[in-house]
C-alpha cells in the first residue's frame, strides 16, 4: 500500500456526525487537560489515545500510528504513578502488537466501506477467553501485591513500591492483553473486555487524582473516561456490522 493509498483509505467513509464525534472526543480532552496545567506528555498521550480509540471504533488503520504514540507515553506515566503492571503491559506487550494489528487490518479491509471487516465469536470461544482472563488476573494480581518481596529476592532490587492496586492493576493489565489480540482479529467482542477495563482504570486513575501529588494526572482520567463512553457505543455498532458480515 502507497502513502497516497494509505491517506485515501483514512479518509474515505466518515460521516459528518462521525467527524464531529472524533472532535468532541479529542475536545473532551485537551481543553481541560490544558486549563488543569497537565504535563505535556500526559495531554499529548491522551488526545492520541482519544484519537485511537474512536479509529477502532471506526475500524481505520490509524488507530494503530496514535495508538503506539499513546502506549509510549502512557507507559512512563504508568511508571511515576506505581502502576507496574500498565507499564510493563505498554512496554513489552501493546506497542509490538500496534505494529502486528496494523499489518493484519491491513490485509482485511473492506474496500467499499474503507473499514476493517468485523467478526462474532462462538459461545465457547468466548467462554474460553473469558476463564483466561479470570485465570490471569488471579496470578498477576498476587505477583503485583508482592512485587516488593519478589524484586528484593529474585532480581536483588530493593525499595520498590507496593503496587498501587494490585488486583485492579492485573485485570486491567490482563484484560488489555486479551482485549487487544481480539481487536486484533477483528472480533466484536473485545468491547466487552474494553468496557469493563475502563470502569476500573477510571475508578483507578480517579483514586490517583484525588490523593493528588505530582504524578495525579486529570488529563489520563479524562482520556479513560472518554474511552468508557466510547467502548459503549462502540459494542453496539460493531456487534451489528459483525452480524451483517455473518
Amino acid at each position: 500500500m502507497t502513502l497516497r493509498e494509505y491517506i485515501k483509505l483514512e479518509t474515505s467513509g466518515w460521516k459528518w456526525y462521525e467527524l464531529v464525534y472524533l472532535a468532541a472526543c479529542t475536545l473532551a480532552i485537551l481543553i481541560p487537560s490544558l486549563i488543569s496545567g497537565d504535563s505535556a506528555m500526559a495531554v499529548v498521550s491522551a488526545t492520541c489515545g482519544a484519537i485511537s480509540v474512536v479509529l477502532t471504533g471506526k475500524g481505520k488503520l490509524g488507530t494503530y500510528i496514535f495508538g503506539g504514540i499513546q502506549c509510549a507515553l502512557y507507559a512512563i506515566i504508568s511508571y511515576k504513578a506505581t502502576y507496574y503492571g500498565e507499564t510493563l503491559l505498554n512496554v513489552l506487550y501493546l506497542l509490538p502488537l500496534e505494529v502486528v494489528g496494523f499489518r493484519t487490518w491491513m490485509k482485511n479491509m473492506n474496500a467499499e466501506r474503507a473499514e476493517v471487516v468485523k467478526l462474532q465469536m462462538s459461545w465457547r470461544r468466548r467462554a474460553v477467553w473469558g476463564a483466561a482472563l479470570a485465570a490471569g488476573t488471579f496470578a498477576l494480581g498476587l505477583i503485583l501485591k508482592h512485587i516488593d518481596v519478589i524484586s528484593s529476592t529474585i532480581l536483588g532490587i530493593k525499595d520498590v513500591p507496593v503496587d498501587a492496586m494490585p488486583f485492579m492493576d492485573a485485570f486491567t493489565t490482563v484484560g488489555t492483553m486479551i482485549a487487544f489480540v481480539l481487536t486484533v482479529k477483528r472480533y466484536s467482542e473485545n468491547w466487552w473486555i474494553w468496557i469493563a477495563i475502563n470502569i476500573v482504570t477510571v475508578i483507578m486513575w480517579l483514586g490517583n487524582v484525588i490523593e493528588g501529588g505530582e504524578n495525579a494526572s486529570i488529563a489520563t482520567l479524562l482520556m479513560w473516561s472518554v474511552y468508557l463512553v466510547n467502548s459503549v457505543i462502540m459494542m453496539i455498532r460493531w456487534m451489528r456490522d459483525s452480524r451483517k458480515t455473518e
